[in-house]
């Protein structure tokens, strides 16, 4: 049983220069350094690659339990990468990512984050917290003109189309700008539940843009046909991936270019 949803007129999401759900899906790249060299090592390496969005993924940091030392971070990619809208991220372990902290420093660190106007985009996880904090971080984002990214990700499997539909639209109820969701195909039929998954919430369900993904080398296709099943972003790499199955961005420019000239 889907979601008992009614779909609205869909709207787009302008960040920035960065227009977001037409088209060809916009690239975003990653930042995962652990120290602050690497962080602008890597922020500046950016100036040189074809992107549209770039995601801190502060969570590799390895001073990203010191707020004021997360902030000196934001402060230098900002400096070298403004043009371009900035994402900010800290992914959980139970999540894919690289460290733990308490729901409450979770929370305290966005909202820090939010208040420097340095970050056009929060990527808060939907599940990993209670819904209580999440309604509160996305409330005081929107006070603050940041855009809310409210994610997802099953590294252990892919959930069934109507599941995938209903954490989607979840997300979508909550008030994020950008619902998100990666999953995990065991198989090739997995790929196709996340493909028929994303056609169905684009075509039924979605009133705003959204992200899906199939992870790993069986995934890959996922990430590269967004403008056919409806997903508006896809994830790059520049150098090091922040997940399994990204493409490096120089050839996924090329084949999003090739698949959208022949629709």
């Amino acid at each position: 049983m889907f979601p008992n949803e009614e779909k609205a007129a869909k709207r787009l999401l302008t960040v920035k220069n960065v227009v977001i759900g037409e088209d060809i899906p916009k690239i975003c790249v990653p930042i995962v350094g652990q120290t602050m060299h690497e962080i602008i090592e890597e922020a500046s390496h950016l100036k040189a690659i074809d992107f549209d969005i770039v995601e801190w993924r502060a969570d590799f940091f390895e001073d990203v339990e010191d707020i004021k030392k997360v902030k000196e971070a934001l402060t230098e990619i900002y400096a070298i990468l403004s043009p371009s809208p900035i994402i900010f991220t800290f992914r959980s372990i139970k999540e894919g990512g690289e460290k733990e902290v308490s729901s409450e420093y979770y929370a305290a660190l966005n909202k820090a984050i939010i208040e420097t106007g340095m970050a056009d985009m929060i990527d808060i996880e939907l599940y990993s917290n209670e819904e209580k904090t999440v309604q509160e971080v996305v409330q005081f984002a929107h006070a603050n003109n940041v855009f809310v990214i409210l994610s997802n990700h099953d590294f252990q499997k892919t959930p069934s189309k109507e599941e995938i539909i209903t954490r989607l639209c979840r997300a979508q109820k909550l008030g994020a700008d950008l619902p998100k969701i990666a999953v995990m195909p065991k198989s090739k039929e997995d790929v196709l539940v996340l493909l028929d998954a994303t056609l169905t919430m684009n075509e039924k369900f979605a009133d705003r843009p959204f992200i899906t993904m199939s992870m790993a080398k069986k995934g890959v296709i996922s990430r590269l046909t967004g403008e056919f099943f409806g997903s508006a972003i896809t994830f790059g790499t520049a150098k090091k991936a922040s997940a399994p199955g990204q493409v490096a961005t120089s050839e996924l420019r090329k084949i999003l270019y090739l698949l959208h000239q022949n629709r």
